[in-house]
């Protein structure tokens, strides 16, 4: 988070992007697992009926891919914006009361959790042969498990939201 008390405040590090995205990468994987057995039933189409291991293999995989992805995120936001100063000056909106007020990050939330279900999808179907199980994810599945993934997003989001309001964060003091 942002310090009122760094004059120049640092873009987050390696470590931070690696860590913030195992966290909501993690959150996600699991609701996306749950969305992705759900829509297969909903929509009576493929198959993903995988035992607790089976499962923990695959977020084995998933967890490399997601610190792969981690550091790709970053490399690409360094080229895009160097110095990371419009995400210094949220951090800075935020902790001055500026942000939003129950969500954090409506938007982001739904396009992350949209997201993250196709990326488990995705990390799912690769590793059916490398772990040695069998899963069929249809289109249909998939895109049906990432909209109601957004549910989820949305909850996460408003679970921050709240506990930034419990704990005060961007709260005014003095």
């Amino acid at each position: 988070m942002y310090s009122t008390t760094n004059k120049n405040p640092e873009p987050p590090g390696v470590v931070i992007w690696v860590l913030v995205t195992l966290l909501w990468g993690t959150v996600f994987f699991c609701t996306s697992v749950f969305m992705l057995r759900y829509a297969t039933v909903l929509l009576a189409q493929g198959a993903f009926n995988l035992s607790r291991s089976e499962i923990i293999n695959v977020y084995g995989i998933h967890a490399g891919v997601l610190i792969v992805f981690a550091l790709a995120a970053m490399m690409v936001k360094n080229m895009l914006e160097p110095g990371g100063q419009k995400q210094i000056q949220r951090w800075k909106n935020i902790s001055e009361g500026k942000g939003e007020k129950l969500f954090i990050s409506f938007a982001g939330s739904i396009a992350t959790s949209f997201f993250f279900t196709g990326l488990t999808a995705v990390t799912f179907l690769v590793s059916a042969g490398i772990v040695g199980f069998s899963v069929n994810l249809t289109f249909p599945v998939i895109l049906t498990a990432a909209l109601l993934n957004i549910g989820a997003g949305l909850a996460a989001s408003l679970i921050v939201g709240l506990v930034f309001l419990i704990a005060k964060v961007g709260s005014k003091r003095g």
